[in-house]
């Protein structure tokens, strides 16, 4: 075979292998030696432009990709035989090449030799356990062997759920359980933990889907004594719902430490570490020597951990030139046989500071990125973290890491195994100053990639920065990352925050904005936060907390003269005092706004939004003429003013209303309509139950009771399960007025009283008041 011939062949191997053709220099060497295998690298250098260090260095590398490729160990004297005796295997067949070559290269070697494992899960899954907490130490391969079940049981679809490696960042279980419903079963979740839960043990009933949950390292949860935190608590109702004997969902549960919750039926199985014959499985699919006496010291060593399997091989690799024997050499001491996986990782982030210390800095720098709202990262996430790098090389950095098998990778995703990530955000915070520029650096870049939040995954993406400000105690910078406004899907910009609660993540903002607003010292920042807080509370029935922050709000405005901030804090109290039933007040409060606005003569809006709700009162009120006036004013304005998408929808909700209560009944029958065909168009639920429950007394009015009792019945099903309370207590009230119409005067009591229950969990008197007497004056005229 002559030296053109060899050559194409080995590029055609290297390329079906790697995916790379051979380069310039190395073509030079391959050819010039085919020819003469005594040439020098010196001589190679007298007849081309390279100098004979550098093909030296070439030559070594080339010879350590042929003996990957080949599967044998290849030298500069062996490789002529090695390549001939391949040409001879394959013949002129490059199909075979290919078919080789992919089933060499197709070895998982992220999943070797558990198929015991798989068998004993899918056994005990069989005798009736619904959860099961799969416990080892970290590196083992709890995660991959719980994925890896999954996807063998050909489950329908699985709810994932990764715990962050640091208390401070475990996400509630509530809000956890929201994203499922609105993720995973395409329902939107309600306001209230306990219906969530219930809604989602229906779900898990299904026993037309084969539906999996995996929680993954669940030790960052418990305490030393393997109970749930105290602050975690509400994580065990979730558990006692997967592990419901009702359920026909399979839950699997990884852990270093297990838990010990004698309330809960949880199915222990510890797994231990691979096999050497495993081990040495795996190093002989990357072309390592593994027919050494030292690779069953080494698999002792380590337990068998699968971690620390993938870890010395890029060490073995990368610093040792495949040779096993001499890594073992050199570090058989300093690793003994009951040493954790951190131990092993530290040692691996020590040699590679030694030999590689941009790719150090790098992978200590990664250690920022928390890996659990947000799993992973982008390429731009990790490129953002080299500034100190020249732009040419930034991607050689990157690739050392995932050669390392230090950093994970998936269609242009980042992400670092949980263990690792420890070692590294430890080290980088050694260092106070690279602390702080790394973590303003990754929120900048959160920051910047996210443009517009169009969904939950854009907010929960921008909400990022918030928690490395949140680690370097920048709450300043951490309350504006909330306070940043961008575009919404309606092109209407909008602070994070309120993007947060239109998308329906109101657990979430409520979390974040109570760590840190007690020390926000930015008086205008503090305030715009309590606004933003107060409205989540009010939109999950929390009205006394509602008022208290808006109350706060108005307090700052006034105390240091923010006087560009005072109209929203009364128009926040305006909507409490309205939901309380408290209309007297609440006008005051919306009359202010008015006022305001038209001194200011900035953000006209509040006066239709204002007006709007005024003209509703004022009709609740008999007021009628004036009620009529602003009805019509607020129709006019809603055409000519800007207004959010949020604020247009409840402005036709309170005209249906307004125009209902002044007896225009074709008019709140118009106005009806489009409300619920705004809401539909922007899965704005709450208005298209509260237009829908206004439809059911238009029908009642018309003495048309079936069909005002099927439209009350509609609104009360989306209500509860948005967890709207006080709009659930007023469609119950409605429900009432109508059956007692109807003459089911039982049913009727059962309704007052399911209202009354309702208004009383929000500590609103003045509702339970306008109930029990409707109530009572019914009671009273009876025959």
């Amino acid at each position: 075979m002559g030296a053109e011939e060899a050559l194409e062949f080995a590029d055609r191997l290297v390329f079906v292998k790697t995916g790379r053709h051979l380069e310039q220099p190395q073509r030079i060497i391959f050819s010039d030696l085919w020819q003469d295998q005594r040439k020098t690298y010196d001589d190679i250098a007298k007849s081309c432009a390279y100098s004979s260090v550098y093909l030296k260095e070439v030559g070594a590398a080339l010879w350590q990709l042929l003996s990957e490729v080949l599967g044998e160990k290849i030298t500069k004297g062996s490789f002529q035989s090695a390549v001939e005796r391949c040409k001879q295997q394959y013949g002129n067949n490059s199909a075979s090449i290919e078919l080789t070559n992919g089933v060499r290269s197709g070895i998982d070697s992220n999943f070797l030799g558990r198929d015991r494992e798989i068998a004993e899960l899918h056994n005990i899954i069989n005798s009736g356990a619904k959860v099961i907490l799969i416990q080892a130490e970290g590196g083992v391969g709890k995660t991959t062997l719980a994925r890896k079940y999954f996807k063998a049981q050909n489950f329908d679809f699985v709810l994932e759920l990764w715990m962050a490696t640091e208390i401070q960042n475990l996400t509630p279980v509530e809000s956890v359980v929201e994203e499922w419903l609105r993720r995973d079963f395409n329902e939107e979740p309600g306001r209230d933990f306990g219906i969530n839960l219930e809604r989602l043990r229906r779900k898990l009933r299904n026993q037309s889907l084969k539906i999996g949950v995996f929680i993954d390292n669940l030790e960052t949860a418990l305490e030393k004594n393997g109970k749930f935190l105290e602050s975690r608590r509400p994580y065990v109702e979730l558990l006692r719902v997967l592990s419901d004997s009702d359920v026909h969902s399979v839950t699997l549960v990884t852990s270093r430490e297990r838990l010990r919750e004698s309330s809960l039926e949880v199915h222990l199985y510890s797994l231990e570490g691979l096999d050497e014959q495993v081990w040495q499985q795996f190093f002989s699919s990357r072309n390592i020597n593994c027919n050494s006496t030292v690779l069953n010291e080494m698999c002792k060593a380590y337990g068998g951990n699968a971690k620390a399997m993938q870890i010395l091989r890029g060490a073995i690799f990368t610093d040792f030139q495949g040779d096993i024997d001499a890594y073992w050499q050199e570090n058989s001491r300093d690793l003994l046989i009951e040493r954790e996986l951190k131990d092993l990782v530290a040692s691996q982030f020590n040699r590679l500071q030694q030999i590689d210390l941009e790719a150090y800095r790098l992978l200590c720098r990664l250690g920022c990125y928390r890996y659990q709202d947000i799993p992973s990262v982008p390429i731009e996430g990790i490129l953002c973290l080299l500034w100190d790098v020249p732009e040419q090389q930034r991607r050689r950095v990157i690739k050392a890491l995932q050669d390392l098998s230090l950093i994970e990778a998936k269609k242009g995703q980042y992400w670092l195994h949980p263990v690792i990530r420890d070692e590294a955000i430890g080290r980088l915070r050694l260092v106070s100053e690279e602390w702080e520029l790394v973590n303003r650096k990754a929120a900048d870049f959160w920051t910047q990639i996210i443009t517009e939040v169009e969904n939950t995954t854009d907010a929960l993406s921008a909400l990022e920065a918030f928690y490395h400000f949140l680690e370097i105690n920048d709450l300043e910078q951490a309350g504006g990352v909330i306070l940043y406004r961008r575009d919404n899907k309606q092109k209407i910009t909008l602070p994070l925050g309120s993007s947060f609660y239109q998308l329906g993540l109101i657990q979430k903002i409520i979390s974040v904005i109570t760590q840190i607003i007690d020390n926000i010292s930015c008086h205008d920042q503090r305030s715009r936060l309590y606004n933003i807080l107060g409205y989540s509370y009010r939109l999950i029935g929390r009205l006394s907390t509602a008022l208290e922050c808006h109350e706060e709000s108005r307090i700052i405005v006034d105390k240091f003269e923010l006087n560009i901030l005072k109209i929203s804090p009364l128009f926040n109290i305006g909507l409490c005092k309205m939901e309380l039933w408290e209309l007297e007040e609440a006008k005051l409060f919306f009359n202010s706004v008015c006022s305001i606005v038209e001194q200011t003569e900035t953000s006209y809006e509040y006066i239709v939004y204002s007006e709007c709700c005024l003209a509703f009162i004022n009709s609740c009120l008999e007021l009628t003429e004036e009620a009529f006036s602003l009805a019509e004013k607020v129709e006019t304005a809603m055409s000519t003013t800007k207004l959010t998408a949020w604020g247009t929808g409840y402005n036709l909700l309170f005209l249906c209303f307004t125009y209902k209560n002044l007896g225009n009944i074709p008019k709140s029958f118009e106005l009806c309509e489009r409300a619920i065909l705004y809401a539909e168009e922007n899965h704005f639920a709450q208005v298209k139950a509260k237009a829908i429950s206004c439809l059911g007394e238009l029908y009642r009015e018309q003495q048309e009771f079936e069909k005002s009792l099927l439209h009350h019945l509609e609104s009360i099903k989306i209500l509860d399960k948005i967890g709207a309370k006080c709009d659930l207590a007023e469609a119950y009230y409605q429900l009432a007025l109508t059956n007692h119409k109807k003459g089911e005067v039982n049913q009727s009591r059962e309704n007052f009283e399911s209202a009354i229950a309702l208004f009383h969990e929000m500590q609103a008197p003045k509702q339970i008041e306008k109930v029990q007497t409707a109530m009572d004056a019914f009671i009273n005229n009876q025959p």
